[in-house]
């Protein structure tokens, strides 16, 4: 449970004047379930415990959290903490799941043999497999409730001087606006941005080529900052110099009475930005729907002044916080995906930034992401099947049992927050509309929970409710994503030699070589992935090439970090070595073009390893 909920609205006045608006927008979208979305509203944000995991250099100001984005705007709230401007690129209700490519790594064992051969890395040569990063598959209903959600809990942390820009598509922009004026008020509507791109291949069909986005601008109040945008002109030109006089624009006049003439080779830029989206190899990320730099350099820049607070809640490849750090600005970037987090924070490393990363702990134990977590949980309740005839999309599936036949399971989707609370109106529904709904005879139903607004009423509830013979059984999700989180095997061997140099002066120098290293879980999806492949090939009669892993498995290894400091609690990365998909290794920071041989060095004892796999998970060992 949390440990207590924040208010949305700071006052009694204010906050009739929130709902009053949110009964208005009831009226004009008429879309269902939006009186749950009220009644959260009234509860407030759920604030729950955040702890510090580890710390980049010594600034304290700038944030990297791994949470939902109405969470840490509960905790940026209690701590008292504004931002200056915030830009959200948030899932589109574009109803597709975004998948990250991921490469196994290069034998460190034949790195020598590479390097003395003078091999280069060849793209075509890598072998790969694709993971879910995240499911943009919402209801509109679904997804509008939620956007009103987290716009309302942004709006609680912007300062007097914040202005907001919300990145969407031309399919879903147009219902978010309207959450947008009732949210900040179609007074303190500035800008609708078009980001067109020409550098899109043309998709054919009846139609015309979609190729722009819609970035919606709002402000608080009219003291926003605003910085014009000034770009060159595609040509100079000349035109009669103007100025304002009594609220009107005149010429300016020379001493003998005629207009005075100037050449214009800059402009102001307007609300159409022609800025390609081809990300460059340098800065892009392997990350699905990161935007360019150029992009968000231009909106920072225009909405915010050095030292200011920049925040991005749908922080993805974290785009926002190095830009922030670029031009000299604090940022807080959050996302739910462990992937964002470890992206962000290996490309702030290489850009020298300096912040902490926290974790909000709201019981739910994350495998990676969301949508990978869901897929763990329908391999470890015991007997589950997906997918069964007569249970419909509600439920996550069903057991298959002998004595009570079968068992709809529901288990809260964790891509959205509002589910993560059994309370009244979500077992009214469950009650009085899904068992209604079963097309065929059940004994019983499963109803999984993260959290409960309080148990006993909710049994209460369900005893003076349920019209049906179905019993509902109660259970702690919990249970379960504490098992999701599997640790990786690591073997490993610490050296430590002496170097006496001419001054007599001795050098201890410790290194840690990585024997061998097992992931269970990367096994068994490489597993899926060959096996899939040859039955493709059989069926296609196409050659596939299965991937292999040595018996050392060093393959699987994305990073390895030591803690020369912190025993326990916040990590504190001393060195570092990251292996890109190539072979090449960023140590500390610094690219290089040097191969891993298996090895890390450290001048300091080193008290504790970590381990990052290829797909983003993370083991921690406590150095013997």
């Amino acid at each position: 449970m949390p440990i207590k909920y924040i208010p949305y609205i700071p006052n009694t006045v204010e906050g009739q004047a929130v709902l009053d608006n949110f009964s208005r927008t009831r009226r004009v979208l008429r879309y269902r379930d939006n009186d749950k979305v009220y009644d959260r509203i009234k509860r407030g944000m759920p604030y729950y415990e955040v702890e510090q995991t580890e710390q980049i250099g010594t600034n304290s100001e700038n944030l990297v959290i791994r949470g939902e984005c109405i969470s840490a705007c509960a905790y940026l709230k209690e701590q008292n903490i504004k931002v200056d401007l915030v830009y959200i690129d948030p899932p589109f209700a574009s109803g597709a799941d975004y998948a990250k490519k991921v490469h196994i790594r290069r034998n460190p064992k034949l790195a020598e043999k590479i390097a003395n051969a003078e091999q280069q890395m060849d793209n075509s040569e890598l072998q790969s497999f694709d993971e879910k990063m995240y499911g943009d598959i919402w209801k509109k209903e679904d997804y509008l409730n939620w956007m009103f959600e987290n716009l309302q809990a942004i709006k609680n942390i912007m300062s007097d001087t914040a202005s907001i820009y919300v990145h969407l598509d031309t399919k879903i922009g147009h219902y978010v606006k309207i959450l947008m004026d009732e949210v900040f008020g179609e007074d303190n509507f500035i800008n609708e941005i078009i980001w067109h791109y020409d550098d899109k291949f043309a998709t054919g069909g009846k139609s015309m080529d979609k190729n722009h986005d819609v970035i919606f601008m709002y402000s608080i109040s009219e003291k926003y900052i605003f910085n014009p945008i000034i770009v060159k002109k595609d040509k100079i030109t000349t035109r009669a110099l103007r100025k304002k006089v009594d609220g009107k624009t005149v010429n300016v006049l020379d001493d003998n009475g005629n207009k005075i003439y100037v050449k214009y080779s800059e402009k102001k830029e307007d609300d159409v930005w022609s800025l390609g989206r081809t990300i460059s190899k340098n800065e892009y990320k392997n990350y699905a729907t990161q935007k360019p730099e150029k992009l968000l350099q231009r909106i920072i820049k225009a909405s915010s002044n050095e030292g200011m607070t920049i925040a991005d809640f749908f922080g993805g490849s974290g785009v926002i916080a190095k830009v922030a750090s670029d031009l000299g600005r604090k940022f807080i970037h959050t996302d739910i995906g462990v992937n964002s987090i470890q992206t962000v924070r290996d490309r702030l490393i290489s850009a020298k930034a300096e912040f902490k990363i926290m974790e909000i702990k709201d019981g739910v134990n994350l495998f990676r992401n969301p949508v990978q977590t869901m897929d763990k949980l329908a391999k470890l309740i015991p007997s589950l099947q997906q997918k069964v005839e007569g249970i419909n999309k509600f439920w996550f599936g069903a057991i298959i049992d002998t004595k009570n036949g079968t068992i709809p399971v529901y288990v809260p989707n964790l891509i959205d927050s509002k589910e993560k609370i059994l309370d009244i109106p979500l077992i009214n529904k469950i009650v009085n509309q899904e068992l209604q709904n079963l097309e065929i005879e059940v004994k019983k139903v499963i109803v999984y929970y993260i959290d409960i607004a309080d148990y006993k009423e909710i049994q209460q509830f369900i005893k003076d409710n349920n019209a049906t013979q179905i019993k509902v059984e109660l259970l702690d999700l919990k249970n379960f994503l504490h098992d999701v989180v599997v640790e990786d095997i690591v073997n490993y061997e610490l050296q430590i030699t002496n170097e006496e140099l001419e001054n007599g002066e001795k050098i201890i120098n410790y290194q840690l070589s990585i024997i061998n290293f097992i992931s269970d879980r990367l096994k068994q999806k490489i597993g899926e992935f060959n096996e899939k492949g040859n039955l493709q090939s059989i069926q296609k009669g196409k050659k596939f090439n299965p991937i292999t892993i040595s018996e050392e498995g060093l393959e699987l290894i994305e990073m390895i970090s030591l803690d020369c400091t912190n025993e326990k609690g916040v990590w504190q990365s001393d060195q570092e070595i990251k292996i890109d998909k190539l072979g090449y290794t960023t140590k500390s920071g610094t690219k290089t073009k040097d191969f891993w041989d298996g090895t890390i060095e450290s001048e300091k004892k080193p008290l504790r390893l970590k381990i990052r796999n290829i797909s983003g998970d993370e083991t921690i060992i406590k150095i013997k």
